[in-house]
């Protein structure tokens, strides 16, 4: 098994309120890069939202390769996001991409 740092894009069709945005943190908090060396030294958030809509999560992810690190993401952005209350419709999803490995595992 390999740790990846996955970033998944998104959009907010319609925005996002604060307390939903605090609710798809604390959903993936145990997912957060910062526990990784990539995400401790580039000081990575779990969610950041860019005008108000659109938005990528970086997700810690351990994996026995690249497209098993990036559907492992998407699925627990999925999860979070629909358990917050936000829709398919209302958060649609790009695709993941792999933004680091970590080194130290």
């Amino acid at each position: 098994m390999t740790t990846y740092v996955i970033t998944v894009p998104g959009t907010f069709v319609h925005g996002v309120t604060d307390t939903t945005r605090s609710e798809v943190e604390r959903r993936l908090r145990p997912q957060d890069p910062q526990n990784t060396e990539l995400g401790e030294t580039e000081d990575l958030d779990i969610l950041t939202v860019q005008d108000g809509h659109t938005f990528s999560l970086r997700l810690e992810v351990d994996a026995d390769d690249r497209a098993g690190a990036e559907a492992e993401a998407v699925r627990l952005a999925t999860a979070a996001l629909r358990a917050s209350g936000v829709t398919e419709a209302d958060a649609p999803l790009g695709a993941a991409v792999v933004t680091g490995i970590d080194s130290e595992y």
